[in-house]
């Protein structure tokens, strides 16, 4: 299959970017990316419950007969709409919605849905954890950017997300995944990495600076380069529990991979079903489980996915 041309629709989310970017990848296409934003009442309204007209675009999406995509690749509640109106006008467009639409699936030719979502149907694509654009190639690459910051043959990288409506992402608990480190791997000659992302407060930075800073190198900012360093110099990962992305992105490394857990404001069963399946794949333990060296095949679901899709696309 040659590449072909993909439109990706996101509300501008990193998690989002990254899961249309890597489907588009492993897709092998040449992409371009729309950022949509929904006029008001209609950004606050669920799709199921909103018109499907270009009266609800807060920026109208005009498409020469150029710019007609092969593909559109959608992610979040915001995007499920402005992909079914460019399907409705140019019907021979093959869509793909990544998470769950919250509307009929007929409305999309393919849907990548997170097996933990518990989502089925004919045209339903589970895969294990979420589809993301970070790849081993990207990692390796990477592995010198901070290995002047922090030198040494023993490293924990630590991952921080930040508060959703889940984790409150309070410092308390913040200071006591800190003090786990410390003692689970500073005490044992470990430096620590610390990388922040995109949702991560600026007080958690500062925090992770006066608490941590004297045990190896914090990122102050968000910088991909960073982040996949610190993938490829870790011996072991943390993982902050908020994101169920992250921990797909960092089994990606092939490292060990211990998940930070906090309290939750809320239950919600699909972090639990996720935390439970990358369990039994064996690709995380629990911080605080005994440390030991343990080994699962590097995993991306993007690939994968896109086989599949592959065939479908062609017929």
């Amino acid at each position: 299959m040659g590449k072909l041309k993909a439109l990706l629709l996101t509300q501008g989310m990193h998690g989002m970017i990254s899961q249309v970017e890597g489907m588009a990848k492993a897709l092998n296409t040449e992409y371009s990316h729309k950022i949509v934003r929904l006029s008001f009442p209609w950004n606050l309204v669920p799709p199921k419950f909103t018109p499907i007209s270009e009266i609800i675009l807060k920026d109208k999406i005009y498409l020469t007969e150029s710019e007609i995509p092969d593909l559109i690749i959608s992610c979040g509640r915001k995007s499920v709409i402005p992909s079914i109106i460019i399907k409705k006008k140019n019907p021979k467009v093959f869509t793909i919605h990544i998470q769950d639409p919250k509307v009929s699936l007929k409305n999309f030719d393919a849907i990548v849905a997170p097996e933990h979502d518990n989502l089925k149907g004919d045209n339903i694509y589970n895969s294990k954890g979420a589809i993301h654009y970070i790849t081993e190639q990207e990692i390796s690459k990477a592995s010198q950017y901070l290995a002047e910051k922090i030198k040494s043959e023993k490293i924990v990288s630590l991952i921080l997300g930040g508060p959703n409506k889940y984790y409150g992402f309070n410092s308390d608990q913040i200071i006591n995944i800190f003090s786990q480190i410390k003692s689970i791997f500073v005490s044992d000659g470990y430096k620590v990495i610390i990388i922040p992302s995109m949702r991560t407060p600026k007080e958690t930075i500062d925090l992770a600076i006066k608490e941590m800073g004297s045990c190896g190198h914090v990122v102050n900012k968000v910088d991909k380069q960073a982040y996949l360093s610190a993938y490829a110099l870790a011996n072991y990962v943390v993982v902050t529990c908020d994101s169920t992305s992250m921990i797909s992105e960092a089994a990606t490394s092939g490292k060990p991979i211990f998940v930070a857990h906090m309290k939750a404001k809320k239950n919600n069963y699909r972090f639990k079903r996720f935390f439970e399946l990358f369990k039994q794949m064996g690709i995380t333990r629990d911080l605080g489980e005994k440390v030991e060296n343990w080994t699962y095949n590097k995993h991306n679901e993007a690939q994968r996915i896109a086989l599949e899709l592959k065939n479908k696309i062609a017929n």
